[in-house]
Order: structure tokens, then sequence, then C-alpha cells
């Protein structure tokens, strides 16, 4: 009878653990508000770019980003990161075109300058289904593709 006891006392222990850890995730949600939403528009030759970003209260930053080409499917997705300084760094998961079944992250990088986003061009590796720029290797502003320019929310 007390191996039983023992056994139920064990099997329980990861629910009420699990139980606790799912309040604090709530708690942290609802802390973590938006304090700031600025939409942005970027035109290159005659490639076009959308994005929302979402600044939180815990300052994280989050949104979405719509890059049309011309000549190629369009890729749409979510953003998440943060700012260092004037650099906003995210991961960018996307799909491209019309499937939905296979989603790719990549790494972006904009550098805030009067009022404007400018993304930026750098190596990326991938380790173990990963993608990160490559350090030690800068991030070049001057021959990104798109300058990101404030425009009104829709």
């Amino acid at each position: 009878m007390k191996r039983n006891l023992l056994y139920f006392v064990f099997a329980t222990v990861p629910f009420v653990f699990a139980c606790n850890q799912s309040d604090k995730k709530a708690d942290t949600a609802k802390k973590d508000s938006v304090i700031n939403q600025t939409c942005y528009a970027a035109l290159f030759e005659k490639d076009s770019a959308a994005m929302i970003v979402k600044t939180m209260a815990s300052g994280k930053v989050t949104g979405s980003l719509l890059v049309k080409y011309a000549d190629k499917p369009q890729n749409n997705g979510k953003i998440n990161g943060k700012f260092n300084g004037d650099t906003l760094l995210v991961d960018y998961r996307f799909n491209t075109g019309n499937d939905t079944t296979k989603a790719f992250t990549n790494p972006l990088a904009f550098l805030k300058k009067d009022g404007k986003l400018i993304m930026g061009v750098a190596q990326i590796e991938t380790t173990l289904g990963r993608s990160y720029f490559v350090k030690g290797k800068p991030i070049n502003y001057e021959a990104g593709k798109f300058t990101f320019s404030e425009v009104n929310c829709k």
C-alpha cells in the first residue's frame, strides 16, 4: 500500500509543477502589453515590403513582415526580437507564396536612423536547423535592399 501511495505522489508532482508554470506564464503575458505600434513600408525597384513593429512593455518586439517581389512569390510572416541600441534584431518566420505547409526562419537586422529602418545584409550560417548571423562578420546597412519609412497603420 505504501508503495502505491509513493508511486501516486511521484506521478502527481509533475502535474502540480506544470500547473504552477502555466499560471506564471499567464501572469507574464498579462504584464507584457503593447506600448507602441509603428507601421512601415519600403520600395526597391519593382519589389515592395510592409512591416508592423509592436514594442512590448518588456522591451521585446513582435510584428509582421510582408515582402512582395515582382518576379518571385511573396514572403509573409512574423517577426520576433528586440532592439539593441539603434539596431533591431529579429527572427523572421515566414511562408513563401501560397505554401503554408513549410515555414522558413531567417535572422534580420534593421538600423534605426532618422525615423527609418534600414535593412542590413550579412552572412548567415545554419546550425542544427537554426539560422544565425555569422559572429565576427559585420552587417552591411549600405547594401540593404529596403529602407522602411513610417506610414499610417490601416
